[in-house]
């Protein structure tokens, strides 16, 4: 499911232990504004500036949430 990234009191997916999401953010130098490509995979910004997508996979546990992808360095920072 979409995970927005802002707050909806009372709405939408209540996160619980066992499940997992990806957390995607998109960084555009200039606007916001985006648009699909034909392959219907690949997303660029309208202004055609760059801009730099990246991903990390998180496992909501009982406790605190667990960041999945990160290295065993980054992991050790953590802890």
């Amino acid at each position: 499911p979409q995970i927005p990234n802002f707050a909806m009191p009372r709405r939408g997916l209540k996160l619980k232990a066992g499940m997992t999401l990806a957390v995607e953010p998109m960084i555009n130098l200039g606007t916001a504004d985006v648009k699909w490509m034909r392959d219907g995979w690949t997303v660029v910004t309208k202004d055609g500036k760059p801009s730099a997508h990246y991903e990390n996979t998180i496992l909501i546990t009982e406790g605190e949430p667990k960041i999945l992808t990160l290295s065993e360095e980054e992991g050790k920072e953590e802890t």
